[in-house]
């Protein structure tokens, strides 16, 4: 294990200390009005679009795309929650680009700074034209107490995967030519695709609990979050304790 490894561990674990004491102060936020709200969401799709993309493509990856997939989208969800038209296409332009630059940084530390500038480039124009054409987050918002998934949002999260494999093989052809190509785009198609379907099919679910979850329940989510910090900031010394080497 790595200095660098114990430093990420120690960082989630911090923020989830702060995020535990988020919660557990929801009255002195505003309640379901104030802040808190916008804050639900963004953590919780922020953690779901970060493991699915970590287990796929690696931690940085994970960190970087989950954070500016999971901030950006619980904007626009939280605006059509409100019942409120939705951004102009100068602001979803804005959500696209910084959804894109995290992709970008993270296949950056993989495949270098070029590959990660043109999928960043590549991306951010595709999202862009999938706003143009009315594909966006809130299109067909919905609040349920289950999962789902429209016919629309289906042939939309085959269509991002076709779109990603193809721009990870256009990147690897102009920029980088790698010795599995067409293996690594399959890979990034797929990874998108299955990360995107999971999300669109449980944002009405956790939407739903995003705006009706009671104080005590979390509370205890915040109580939760924080012994998971706490448990995260220890490994450090307990590595120290026990005399574990580090490269």
């Amino acid at each position: 294990m790595s200095h660098h490894t114990i430093a990420a561990v120690s960082i989630i674990g911090t923020c989830l200390d702060v995020l535990g004491s988020l919660y557990l102060a929801y009255d002195l936020l505003g309640g379901q009005h104030g802040p808190l709200r916008l804050l639900t969401r963004a953590v919780t799709y922020s953690i779901l679009f970060g493991i699915g993309y970590g287990l796929g493509l690696g931690l940085f990856f994970g960190i970087a795309s989950g954070i500016a997939t999971g901030v950006t989208l619980s904007i626009e969800l939280n605006r059509a929650a409100r019942g409120l038209p939705h951004y102009s296409l100068l602001w979803e332009t804005l959500f696209a680009a910084i959804r894109g630059c995290a992709f970008g940084a993270g296949l950056y530390r993989i495949l270098g700074l070029e590959f990660g500038a043109a999928f960043a480039i590549l991306v951010t124009g595709g999202q862009v034209l999938a706003y143009s054409r009315g594909m966006r987050p809130g299109a067909e918002y919905i609040a349920a107490r289950h999962p789902r998934i429209t016919r629309r949002q289906f042939w939309g999260t085959v269509s991002r995967t076709i779109g990603y494999l193809a721009t990870a093989l256009v990147c690897s052809v102009l920029v980088h030519h790698l010795e599995h190509a067409v293996a690594f785009a399959i890979r990034v198609g797929l990874v998108t695709g299955l990360v995107t379907g999971v999300g669109i099919t449980s944002y009405p679910f956790i939407e739903y609990y995003a705006d009706n979850l009671p104080e005590r329940r979390l509370g205890v989510i915040g109580v939760g979050l924080m012994l998971c910090g706490f448990a995260l900031q220890s490994v450090q010394y307990w590595l120290a304790l026990f005399d574990v080497r580090l490269r």
